[in-house]
């Protein structure tokens, strides 16, 4: 009778236990989903009249720290020293390859140079192009926009010279939310390449 009877009151019990985590997993949040972005520039002026002659070899971006990640960086405008980044919106791709990609697109739409190249094809090139991110975030609290700043420098690859150097900041208003801040950092980007295919349609 005694075993019966804990033989029942097991079962009640795995019964109990059973409701109870059911109701647990019934009422757990859903996990938050993954977003991923992609940073785009449009080109659309026309060609340069007097292109570069020669190849343009462009390096992969260089950036320090939180701005180098996959994570979307921003900051509160009522701290503006601390940076954080977001857990779950990410690029689609580091920012230092991202924007080294797109500037390649451009530059060739642009119609700057003979070819514009990677280091991956490795090919003789007659300059090379490099870009440090000294800034990509977004801006949150009052007066919300994002902030791009980007150093572009190009020497020769023969000798090493420097021929160009700049550093291009763009801040533009952005409503509010992850994804209106990608939007921001686009128009940034293809003002930033606009003002430096510009500049060297002056050299």
């Amino acid at each position: 009778m005694k075993n019966s009877m804990r033989i029942v009151n097991r079962n009640i019990a795995l019964a109990v236990l059973s409701v109870l985590a059911l109701s647990a997993c019934a009422s757990a949040p859903p996990a938050p989903e993954d977003h991923y972005y992609r940073l785009q520039a449009t080109f659309a002026g026309n060609g340069m009249a007097n292109p570069l002659p020669g190849t343009i070899e462009i390096d992969r971006f260089v950036a320090d720290g939180l701005t180098s990640e996959r994570g979307l960086v921003y900051s509160d405008a009522r701290a503006p020293n601390q940076v954080k980044a977001y857990h779950f919106h990410f690029w689609t791709k580091p920012p230092t390859v991202m924007l080294r990609d797109e500037l390649v697109t451009f530059l060739r739409e642009a119609r700057v140079a003979k070819a514009v190249v990677t280091p991956e094809l490795r090919v003789d090139a007659d300059y090379v192009l490099t870009g440090k991110i000294e800034h990509l975030e977004q801006i949150v609290g009052k007066g919300e926009r994002t902030v791009m700043e980007v150093e572009l420098g190009l020497r020769s690859a023969r000798d090493g010279k420097l021929m160009f150097l700049k550093t291009y900041r763009q801040e533009n208003a952005a409503a509010k939310g992850v994804a209106a801040a990608v939007e921001s950092l686009n128009t940034a980007l293809s003002i930033v390449f606009a003002d430096f295919v510009a500049d060297l349609s002056k050299r």
